[in-house]
């Protein structure tokens, strides 16, 4: 029993509107039902942790008790620390330390809380999966309120060396005189849309009208044009054999990824749509977790487990 228990935890998927949550044991990294909810209306970070709280007993229903949790959460954020500096999402939690009062809400030490970056976790599970996982160098990328990276090589994630900005982050590098997330998030779709039409629906809303509407097929032309560039910017001297992209608007890569890899065929790196999707962070924070805890055998997904598809339902 003592065995499994170490090989159990409870891995977190934090959004700017919702967050999930899972279970995963290290043997086949098997994830049972996803949890899945919105915040409440209550903003505030003692409402957060019980947030938290409450998903994970969620989750764990019908598990041994985990080890602890691995959260993914996008940044700024001082992960060793567990406390977040984002001003953008979540600002109720901007400057609070969230380990030690989750720590305390579980009842576990405060070594037993652990945090990383959402776009990490992506790569992690992804390379678990096999995605990316044959790729001596990948990048992954998450695309929706902003844009994610994390790049590994050897499937260990990286931040700095040969052609890795600092932190492993593109979204603030100068691009066309502005920075990468001014041309690549949902706010950058949203905007090139009105200039074209006066209006501003949400990205889904436009993905929808692309194969009727011109100005929204040439929005997301424009969005995969950009991507390619950007991406060929930063990404040269790394020399990725393959990069996997996550996040909502992954799910319209149909619409740019034609456009996107236009511009990065001489430099041959293939762009690939997340195999796991949604369940890539929640995979991927039990891997590093795996990693980080001394289990010999990380998690690994040869072939992805069907209940999880199963689960995605």
């Amino acid at each position: 029993m003592a065995l499994e228990v170490e090989r159990t935890v409870l891995t977190y998927d934090v959004g700017g509107s919702h967050v999930s949550a899972a279970v995963c044991r290290g043997d086949a990294c098997r994830l049972g039902p996803v949890a899945s909810a919105r915040y409440s209306a209550e903003q505030s970070s003692e409402a957060f942790v019980n947030f938290i709280y409450a998903l994970g007993v969620e989750a764990s229903a019908g598990f041994v008790d985990p080890s602890g949790a691995e959260i993914a959460v996008p940044g700024p954020f001082d992960f060793s620390a567990g406390v977040s500096w984002m001003r953008h999402k979540l600002p109720f939690l901007y400057g609070v330390n969230l380990r030690q009062p989750l720590a305390e809400r579980f009842g576990w030490e405060a070594s037993q809380i652990r945090f990383l970056k959402d776009a990490s976790a992506f790569l992690l599970g992804e390379i678990a999966s096999r995605a990316a996982g044959s790729a001596p160098r990948a990048v992954g990328i998450t695309l929706g309120t902003g844009i994610g990276s994390a790049f590994s090589v050897n499937g260990r994630l990286v931040t700095e060396g040969r052609g890795v900005p600092p932190d492993g982050e593109i979204w603030n590098l100068p691009y066309k005189g502005r920075i990468v997330e001014d041309f690549l998030s949902t706010r950058a779709i949203q905007q090139n849309y009105e200039r074209r039409t006066g209006v501003v629906p949400d990205v889904t809303a436009i993905a929808a009208a692309a194969g009727h509407d011109q100005d929204a097929a040439a929005v997301f032309t424009d969005f995969g044009r950009h991507l390619g560039l950007a991406l060929r910017m930063v990404l040269s001297q790394f020399a990725p054999q393959a990069v996997v992209l996550g996040g909502g608007i992954s799910r319209s890569a149909h619409l740019f990824l034609p456009a996107a890899q236009s511009q990065l065929e001489d430099l041959k790196i293939r762009l690939e749509v997340s195999a796991l999707k949604d369940l890539a962070p929640l995979v991927g924070a039990a891997v590093e977790w795996f990693n980080t805890t001394g289990v010999t055998e990380a998690p690994s997904l040869q072939p992805v487990p069907k209940a999880i598809d199963a689960e995605l339902v």
